[in-house]
Parts: C-alpha cells; structure tokens; sequence
C-alpha cells in the first residue's frame, strides 16, 4: 500500500479539496474511494459543493432520464456502485419532478456549520437514498426527513428554517468551489485539489475510480 509519509507538523499536512454535486452520479462512483481517502493519516479532506446542478430549473424527462440511466450503467460497472430499479423507477421515472441539488448542497452545508465531521456520513447518506432508496433527494421535505434519520436534528432544523448565515455559507461554499474550478480548469465533477509541500494541483475525477492506492500515488506525486 501506497502511504502518505508526511511529519506530524500541521505544515506538511496534505489538503485534498473534493470538488462534487450530490446529484452527479459520477460523484457517487467515487464515493467509496472518497470514503477511503478521508480515512488516511496526513490527508485532510476538505468537501467543496459546486452547485453545479443547483439551480436551473431543469426537469425530469423520458430523453433525460434514458441519458442518466445509460450513464449510470457506465458507472455501475466501472467502480461496483448500486444503482437500483426502485431508483430507475421512483427517481428517473418520475417524468415532470425537479433535478436540483439546492436541497442536498444546501442540506450539506447545514451539517458543514452544526457538525462538520459528519458532513462526509451525510454525503454517502444522500447518494444511497436517491440511488439505492431511490427517493427523491431534490425535495427539501425529503432530505430534511433524512437528516432526522440520521440523527442531525440541529442541521435539519437550519434547513428548515433556511435562515440567512446558512444561505450566506452554502454561496460562499459554492463561490469558492467554482472559483478553485475555474483556476484550475477543471471541467467537471468529481474532481480534487491537491494542496501540499509542492503547491496546489489538479487531479481528475478519473483517478477516483481505480484502488486507493492509485489515487494516493497519484496525490503523492510532485
């Protein structure tokens, strides 16, 4: 196994910024290797919300829904992830409904401001209820009700009261997302920032989907 061999200095620290949408099934594919990487001493991993499919007004239908779904097929194979019938059937086959990650990213952010060391939980939580549970995590009602469940009471209460330092943290998250994506030219999501003793760098959503001694190889590199 590939280890990141850093002292205990906070200095030579590795920040690795994960750049995502809680909508994007791509993001979900790289949920086990994100899950991994948050484990590993040296790496602090820092969750960065781009609200790229936040907002828009964009709805579910039939030539969307076959689109997602043949792409969420790629993905199953490629890294194991579980996109289920009851997904298939009650999310992408709920023609008219809303594909908006505000509730999600907004939600997230809930967590990052009452209990930031379960934001990550939070996250895996969100992708395995729409893809696995197959409900419709693009309802505020229902990604309010998921917190609860998770016991993030303080989180839930914030997204239902939506009160001004909760919007004013998930723009300024989604601000600064954007901006590392657009200094770094990232063209998508997932994506990481790597920031260590060398500077601060891009690394693909590509190396998120092989071992997790690949992606450790590929942060450990100059």
């Amino acid at each position: 196994m590939v280890r990141m061999n850093r002292e205990e200095d906070s200095t030579m620290r590795t920040t690795v910024t994960y750049l995502f949408d809680p909508l994007c099934g791509w993001c979900y594919g790289a949920s086990p290797v994100i899950q991994q990487l948050a484990q590993q001493t040296g790496i602090q991993l820092e969750l960065a919300p781009t609200g790229l499919f936040a907002g828009g007004g964009r709805t579910m239908d039939a030539a969307f829904a076959d689109y997602a779904w043949s792409n969420d097929v790629r993905i199953a194979k490629l890294t194991g992830q579980c996109f289920t019938e009851d997904y298939r059937h009650n999310v992408l086959g709920r023609h008219g409904s809303r594909f908006d990650s505000a509730a999600t990213t907004l939600a997230l952010t809930a967590v990052f401001l009452t209990a930031p060391q379960r934001e990550l939980e939070a996250l895996k939580a969100l992708q395995e209820a729409r893809y696995v549970q197959g409900l419709d995590t693009c309802d505020v009602l229902v990604v309010e009700t998921l917190l609860r469940d998770l016991g993030l009471a303080v989180a839930a209460d914030r997204l239902a009261e939506n009160d001004v330092e909760l919007l004013a943290a998930n723009a300024a998250r989604i601000q600064k997302a954007q901006g590392l994506m657009h200094t770094f030219g990232a063209q998508g999501v997932p994506a990481l920032v790597v920031t260590d003793g060398h500077g601060s760098r891009l690394l693909p959503g590509n190396a998120l989907y092989g071992s997790l001694d690949s992606v450790l190889s590929h942060i450990a590199a100059a």
